[in-house]
């Protein structure tokens, strides 16, 4: 399976990636940020090579908000093949 990992914390992204790696999935990105999630989509599906999987944390740069939400939705919208999974994590 092929994967993009979008996620602005550089140890759980790289955490992530070797989880996925290790179980013998093709991980061939990973970005910190919302906006480079959708260029980097954008660039593998000109070279028909979309990933099966996005895996995209909720909160991103710069606002640290809701573009990782936005992002998935778009995605979504776009390239109805690629499942997207939205990660979060609740901090009081």
């Amino acid at each position: 399976m092929r994967v993009v990992i979008a996620e602005d914390s550089v140890l759980l992204r790289e955490g992530l990636t070797r989880l996925l790696t290790d179980l013998g999935h093709d991980v061939v990105a990973g970005v910190g940020d919302a906006e480079a999630l959708l260029k980097t989509v954008a660039d593998l599906d000109a070279e028909q090579a979309l990933p099966d999987v996005v895996v995209a944390d909720v909160r991103m740069p710069p606002t640290h908000t809701d573009e990782g939400v936005r992002a998935a939705v778009r995605l979504r919208k776009e390239y109805p093949g690629t499942g997207v999974l939205v990660l979060s994590q609740y901090v009081e």
